[in-house]
Parts: C-alpha cells; structure tokens; sequence
C-alpha cells in the first residue's frame, strides 16, 4: 500500500523530533561530560527564585512589545489585525517555539493564523518577514555595539567568528537580492505571479510608510536589548560578573546560532556558544551554561505562560463573536 503525502509528511516530522531530541540529549550530554556539574548547580542555585519570576514577567513584556512591533509591520502592509488578534497570533506562535525546531516554525505558526484573520495574506507574510529581518538588523547592531566598545578584550578567535558571521550574513542579503531582481518573472506560474503581485503592492505600501519601519526597528532594538539585560541580571546573580559591553557581543551571537534546527528549540547550543564566545572575557564555562539553563527555563515558562495567554484570548474572541 502506497503512503499518502499526508503519511509522508507525518513521518517526516516525526524523524525530524527524534533526530532534535537526539540531538538535544547528544549537546547536553557532551556539555555535562566536559563541565562540573556541581559547579552548575551550584550556580543556578545562587539565583533567586523571586528575581527568576521578575525576569520572566520582564520576558513576557519584552515579547508584548514585540507583538506590537509585529502588528505595526503587517498592518502597514495591509493586514488590519487588531490588538487582540495579534496578540492572539503572536503568542500562540511563542508557545510553538517550545515544540518546533527554532523561531522560524513560530513564526509560521504566526502567520499560519493571522492569515485566517487577516485581509491580506500577502501583507501578513511580507510584514512577518520584514518584521524578522528587523529583528536579526537589531541583533546585528547590538552585536556590532558590543564589539566596537570591548574591542580590547576580544580574542582573534572572537574577531574572526564576527566577521565570518558578519560576512555570511552579507552574502546571503546579497544572494537574496540578486534572486529577487534577477530572476524573471515569466519563470513562475501565473498563480504565483499574482501572489508576487500581492507581495510586490504590499512592499509598495511598506515603502510609503518607512517612519513605521524605523520605528519598528527601534521596538526591535528594545526587545532584544531588554532581554540582554535579563540575561545580565541572571548572570549577576549567579556571580558571573562580566561588562555588559561583553553580553552586547556575545547574547545576539548565541542567540542567532541557537536557530540552527540541531536540537529542540536550540537547547544546548545557545549555552555552548556562550560559552565559547564569552571565553575571551574571562567567564567561567560552567557558570555561564548555569545562565544559559536559568535562560532555557525563563523562556519554556514564558512560552508556556504566552500559549495559556492566547488560548484565553481566542476563547474571549470566540465568546464575544
């Protein structure tokens, strides 16, 4: 008997879970066997319980201005979502991260039901995605202000990772650009030239509002530094003391390779890559995966706490309807 697309894709995804928890269990196995585990815990515990919960009521802030930031963009497009709607959207999408390989299945999920709501599909996809380039230009900024104001304290080896990174960034902007102009339009069916249409008139109207698009940059710039300076107060707490010029080049870095689809939602890879990055500023490795899991912890709770959010505000939606 032949499988179904429909049996093809479950297995797919199915391969794809076990092959990230695998590799979650692989990461974390090779960082426990290489750390003092008691040297971790004894971290984590220095971490009060109270100023954990602040942190996490700090994430979940963070992420109600991000979902305003992403309501602006759609909306200058041509969505038309409203407060609730977006939030609604917004936050289901935050809680996927939890179960999805990285940010970009959330932000699928996102759009997935925006688009049911939405007047535009094409507004809601060209806005999500302007709405996360934003996102990576801020972490990029961030990055950039961290290595210019510790320039001194940066290993050779933490100055080539940037600038390779800094490099593929640029290329793969640059290949994207050259796709979009180059590539001829009579190439694509007519179905999908009318979408490019859609896509081309929402860009148009995006254009015509670039106050709104710097705006948005700025809220960008907003959220991830404010969740810098949650991970700070964390790192404090659990007496890793370093200059917060170190966490500006380190934390965008971290966060940007956590996107690989290796593990589950980036666990494990996000505190390896802290640790090597924040090597050259004298911090203990094992206290900073101690941060990088009082981190781990901050976000499944909020993703947790943002998923119970949006299924309360579709409820009321649904109710008020």
């Amino acid at each position: 008997m032949n499988a179904t697309p429909e049996n093809s894709l479950r297995k797919r995804a199915l391969g794809g879970i076990v092959l990230r928890i695998a590799g979650t269990i692989l990461v974390l196995g090779l960082l426990f066997h290489f750390l003092p585990v008691r040297q971790v815990r004894a971290a984590l515990r220095l971490v009060p319980l109270h100023l954990w919960a602040l942190v996490v009521v700090g994430y979940l802030a963070s992420h109600a201005i991000a979902s305003m930031k992403w309501r602006l963009m759609v909306n200058r497009a041509g969505s038309g979502l409203s407060v609730a709607q977006a939030a609604h959207c917004y936050f289901a999408g935050l809680f996927s991260v939890l179960l999805l390989p990285s940010i970009v299945g959330g932000d699928i999920v996102r759009a997935g039901l925006a688009m049911r709501m939405g007047r535009s599909k094409a507004a809601i996809l060209f806005g999500s995605f302007l709405d996360r380039i934003l996102d990576f230009l801020a972490l990029a900024l961030l990055t950039v202000a961290g290595a210019v104001l510790v320039p001194g304290s940066l290993s050779a080896e933490s100055r080539y990772l940037f600038f390779v990174l800094g490099a593929a960034a640029l290329g793969l902007g640059i290949v994207a650009l050259l796709v979009i102009v180059l590539l001829p339009a009579r190439r694509f069916s007519f179905r999908m030239r009318r979408k490019l249409v859609r896509l081309r008139e929402a860009q148009r109207a995006m254009a015509e509002r670039r106050q709104s698009v710097l705006a948005a940059l700025v809220l960008a710039l907003v959220v991830q530094g404010s969740f810098i300076g949650l991970t700070a107060a964390l790192a404090d707490a659990a007496g890793l003391h370093l200059a917060f010029q170190a966490w500006l080049f380190a934390w965008p870095m971290a966060k940007i390779s956590a996107l690989v689809p290796l593990t589950q939602g980036g666990i494990g890879v996000r505190e390896a890559a802290l640790v090597g990055l924040l090597l050259p500023f004298g911090a203990p490795a094992a206290r900073t995966v101690a941060v990088g899991f009082a981190w781990e912890g901050v976000i499944i709770v909020g993703g947790l706490i943002g998923g119970l959010g949006a299924y309360l505000i579709g409820k009321m939606r649904l109710d008020v309807g």
